[in-house]
Protein backbone atom coordinates (compact mmCIF):
# COMPACT_ATOMS: atom_id res chain seq x y z
CA UNK A 1 0.00 0.00 0.00
CA UNK A 2 1.91 3.36 -1.15
CA UNK A 3 0.86 6.01 1.42
CA UNK A 4 1.36 9.73 0.25
CA UNK A 5 2.58 12.11 3.13
CA UNK A 6 0.54 14.65 1.69
CA UNK A 7 -2.56 13.59 2.14
CA UNK A 8 -5.04 14.98 4.87
CA UNK A 9 -6.37 12.49 7.04
CA UNK A 10 -9.69 12.30 9.54
CA UNK A 11 -9.78 9.10 11.73
CA UNK A 12 -13.38 8.13 13.05
CA UNK A 13 -13.36 5.74 16.27
CA UNK A 14 -16.79 3.88 17.35
CA UNK A 15 -14.95 2.96 20.97
CA UNK A 16 -17.78 0.40 21.76
CA UNK A 17 -17.25 -1.31 18.37
CA UNK A 18 -13.49 -1.69 19.28
CA UNK A 19 -13.76 -2.12 23.21
CA UNK A 20 -16.50 -5.30 23.00
CA UNK A 21 -14.70 -7.11 20.25
CA UNK A 22 -10.93 -6.34 22.11
CA UNK A 23 -13.00 -7.73 25.42
CA UNK A 24 -14.92 -10.48 23.56
CA UNK A 25 -11.86 -11.96 21.55
CA UNK A 26 -9.04 -11.13 23.43
CA UNK A 27 -9.84 -10.32 27.12
CA UNK A 28 -8.04 -6.91 26.74
CA UNK A 29 -7.74 -3.53 25.96
CA UNK A 30 -7.41 -1.10 23.01
CA UNK A 31 -4.08 0.66 22.74
CA UNK A 32 -6.64 4.00 20.71
CA UNK A 33 -3.05 5.40 20.75
CA UNK A 34 -1.39 3.11 18.53
CA UNK A 35 -4.54 2.85 16.99
CA UNK A 36 -4.17 6.46 15.82
CA UNK A 37 -0.77 6.48 14.96
CA UNK A 38 -1.75 3.62 12.07
CA UNK A 39 -4.65 5.48 10.92
CA UNK A 40 -2.52 8.60 9.78
CA UNK A 41 0.07 6.48 9.14
CA UNK A 42 2.47 9.80 8.67
CA UNK A 43 -0.57 11.71 6.71
CA UNK A 44 -1.65 15.25 7.91
CA UNK A 45 -4.34 14.72 10.63
CA UNK A 46 -7.32 16.50 10.02
CA UNK A 47 -9.41 15.88 12.92
CA UNK A 48 -9.87 12.06 14.82
CA UNK A 49 -13.05 11.73 16.45
CA UNK A 50 -13.93 8.64 18.83
CA UNK A 51 -17.36 8.51 19.45
CA UNK A 52 -18.85 6.87 22.99
CA UNK A 53 -21.39 5.78 25.45
CA UNK A 54 -21.93 7.53 28.93
CA UNK A 55 -23.66 5.14 31.08
CA UNK A 56 -25.40 6.39 34.39
CA UNK A 57 -22.79 5.15 36.43
CA UNK A 58 -20.33 7.19 34.24
CA UNK A 59 -17.51 5.24 34.52
CA UNK A 60 -15.65 6.53 31.24
CA UNK A 61 -14.50 9.94 32.06
CA UNK A 62 -11.09 9.01 32.48
CA UNK A 63 -11.13 6.84 29.77
CA UNK A 64 -12.51 9.78 27.29
CA UNK A 65 -10.07 12.42 28.93
CA UNK A 66 -6.80 9.81 27.98
CA UNK A 67 -8.48 9.59 24.43
CA UNK A 68 -8.48 13.49 24.25
CA UNK A 69 -4.91 13.39 26.00
CA UNK A 70 -3.50 11.20 23.15
CA UNK A 71 -5.22 13.20 20.21
CA UNK A 72 -9.15 12.62 20.07
CA UNK A 73 -11.85 14.81 20.01
CA UNK A 74 -14.23 12.72 21.82
CA UNK A 75 -18.01 12.58 21.35
CA UNK A 76 -19.92 11.51 23.72
CA UNK A 77 -24.26 10.84 24.30
CA UNK A 78 -26.20 9.18 26.91
CA UNK A 79 -27.27 5.25 26.94
CA UNK A 80 -30.84 4.89 25.74
CA UNK A 81 -32.45 3.13 28.22
CA UNK A 82 -35.70 1.91 27.05
CA UNK A 83 -38.95 0.98 29.19
CA UNK A 84 -38.60 -2.93 28.72
CA UNK A 85 -35.33 -2.39 29.83
CA UNK A 86 -33.58 -2.98 26.61
CA UNK A 87 -30.59 -0.78 26.29
CA UNK A 88 -28.93 0.51 23.06
CA UNK A 89 -25.64 2.72 22.64
CA UNK A 90 -24.55 3.68 18.88
CA UNK A 91 -23.22 6.54 16.95
CA UNK A 92 -23.24 5.22 13.74
CA UNK A 93 -25.92 7.90 11.75
CA UNK A 94 -23.73 10.57 13.90
CA UNK A 95 -20.36 9.13 12.80
CA UNK A 96 -21.65 8.78 9.31
CA UNK A 97 -23.24 12.42 9.02
CA UNK A 98 -19.51 13.45 10.30
CA UNK A 99 -17.84 11.41 7.63
CA UNK A 100 -19.80 12.68 5.10
CA UNK A 101 -19.40 16.31 6.52
CA UNK A 102 -15.55 16.30 6.68
CA UNK A 103 -15.22 14.11 3.35
CA UNK A 104 -15.34 17.43 1.61
CA UNK A 105 -11.74 18.47 3.17
CA UNK A 106 -9.73 15.82 3.52
CA UNK A 107 -8.22 12.90 0.68
CA UNK A 108 -9.02 9.95 3.16
CA UNK A 109 -11.60 8.54 5.72
CA UNK A 110 -10.23 5.81 8.08
CA UNK A 111 -13.25 4.08 10.05
CA UNK A 112 -12.21 2.17 12.92
CA UNK A 113 -14.94 -0.21 13.40
CA UNK A 114 -16.28 -3.81 11.38
CA UNK A 115 -19.60 -2.42 11.64
CA UNK A 116 -21.23 -3.64 8.30
CA UNK A 117 -23.72 -0.86 8.85
CA UNK A 118 -21.30 1.04 7.29
CA UNK A 119 -21.32 -0.01 3.70
CA UNK A 120 -23.81 2.78 2.12
CA UNK A 121 -21.19 5.64 4.29
CA UNK A 122 -18.38 4.21 2.46
CA UNK A 123 -19.46 3.64 -1.08
CA UNK A 124 -21.07 7.18 -0.57
CA UNK A 125 -17.77 8.99 0.38
CA UNK A 126 -15.66 7.18 -2.28
CA UNK A 127 -18.12 7.71 -4.88
CA UNK A 128 -19.04 11.40 -3.93
CA UNK A 129 -16.28 12.94 -2.54
CA UNK A 130 -13.88 10.96 -3.95
CA UNK A 131 -11.95 10.02 -0.84
CA UNK A 132 -10.45 7.01 -0.12
CA UNK A 133 -12.46 5.02 2.67
CA UNK A 134 -9.75 3.03 4.77
CA UNK A 135 -10.91 0.47 7.79
CA UNK A 136 -8.60 -0.23 10.98
CA UNK A 137 -10.43 -3.13 13.18
CA UNK A 138 -9.98 -6.59 14.19
CA UNK A 139 -10.89 -8.89 11.17
CA UNK A 140 -13.13 -11.59 13.26
CA UNK A 141 -15.49 -9.22 13.97
CA UNK A 142 -15.54 -7.18 10.60
CA UNK A 143 -18.44 -7.05 8.25
CA UNK A 144 -17.32 -9.07 5.35
CA UNK A 145 -19.19 -6.84 2.90
CA UNK A 146 -17.46 -3.96 4.35
CA UNK A 147 -14.05 -5.38 3.59
CA UNK A 148 -15.46 -5.69 0.31
CA UNK A 149 -16.11 -2.35 0.25
CA UNK A 150 -12.88 -0.38 1.72
CA UNK A 151 -10.38 0.60 -0.51
CA UNK A 152 -7.53 -0.70 2.20
CA UNK A 153 -8.02 -2.58 5.57
CA UNK A 154 -5.73 -2.59 9.04
CA UNK A 155 -5.98 -5.55 11.03
CA UNK A 156 -5.37 -5.51 14.63
CA UNK A 157 -5.38 -8.87 15.34
CA UNK A 158 -2.68 -9.65 12.71
CA UNK A 159 -0.50 -6.92 15.26
CA UNK A 160 -1.84 -7.94 18.83
CA UNK A 161 1.26 -6.59 20.76
CA UNK A 162 0.80 -3.27 19.09
CA UNK A 163 -3.06 -2.65 19.13
CA UNK A 164 -3.44 -4.35 22.75
CA UNK A 165 -2.88 -3.56 26.24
Amino acid sequence: MHYFSEQRVAVFVDIQNLYYTARVLYNKKVNFKNVLLTATNNRQLIRALAYGIVTTEGMEEKFFEALEGVGYEVKTKALQVFADGAKKGDWDVGIAVDAIKLSQHVDVIVLVSGDGDYVPLVKYIQNSAGCRVEGVAFEESTSSSLLDELDSFTNMSANKRRFLI
